[in-house]
């Protein structure tokens, strides 16, 4: 569906606004009339909250190729077996 260069755009857009959303989150927490450690809980609290999202993610998407190949594999096996029955049938 996409391209290598198109890909590359939206990847790339993406990295943009997730830093610039890091950049305004990590402002507001800076200038919270907080003490400090609350700011660090804050902090703590989207650092974990980002490694999550980014397993998240990771585990989907090896799970969606596992079904991928999973379906490769039966789908070469239904046609082995097909042309088998062909070739058994001609003889």
């Amino acid at each position: 569906m996409f391209d290598e260069k198109s890909n590359g755009i939206y990847t790339t857009f993406n990295a943009i606004g997730v830093a610039t959303a890091y950049a305004m989150l990590a402002a507001s927490i800076w200038l919270a009339p907080v003490n400090l450690s609350t700011k660090g809980f804050w902090a703590m609290g989207i650092f974990m909250l980002t490694l999550s999202l980014v397993n998240l993610v990771k585990y989907r998407l090896d799970d969606r190729a596992s079904d991928d190949r999973i379906n490769k594999l039966e789908a070469a096996k239904a046609e082995r077996i097909l042309e088998d029955y062909v070739v058994d049938k001609k003889d």
